[in-house]
């Protein structure tokens, strides 16, 4: 499938992907100079790109686990949202969950990027919900 990928600035880097088979196609931080962000902080980061993804779906921005694990940095609100008619420029909300500052590098991977499916919904009220085997059990209601 092809996707049109806009070049918002010249140091822009092209989403790619790790492996032939990987699922997530890497985003990288278009920015100048080099970043800080401080322990707890988060910061956005942009990709310098944006694109034109197909109708009913939307690209999930999920964490690198390589930049989770060892420099605990991950996408602020945990997965990211593009939707399909969403023109602008490409943001990672980059939260570090260490102690320590961390360093953005222009051109270093910062997120990756999976095409999902969804299924448009419409929301119908009403009084009353069919009955079920698990009832309105949550939180942990399940496990044993």
């Amino acid at each position: 499938m092809r996707i049109r990928i806009k070049k918002r600035s010249e140091q822009a880097v092209m989403p790619t992907r790790g492996t032939d088979h990987a699922a997530g196609y890497d985003l990288y931080a278009c920015v100048p100079k080099c970043l800080v962000i401080n322990p707890h902080q988060t910061v956005r980061v942009g990709t310098g790109i944006s694109c034109e993804l197909p109708e009913n779906t939307f690209g999930a921005i999920f964490a690198r686990s390589g930049l989770a694990t060892k420099e605990g940095l991950r996408p602020a609100n945990c997965v990211g949202v593009v939707d399909s008619d969403y023109r602008g420029e490409i943001i990672v909300a980059l939260h570090n969950d260490g102690d320590t500052d961390r360093v953005i590098t222009p051109n270093e991977r910062i997120a990756q990027m999976v095409l999902l499916p969804f299924i448009p919904m419409e929301f119908v009220e009403t009084d009353k919900l069919p009955k079920s085997e698990r009832g309105a059990g949550g939180f942990g209601s399940t496990g044993k």
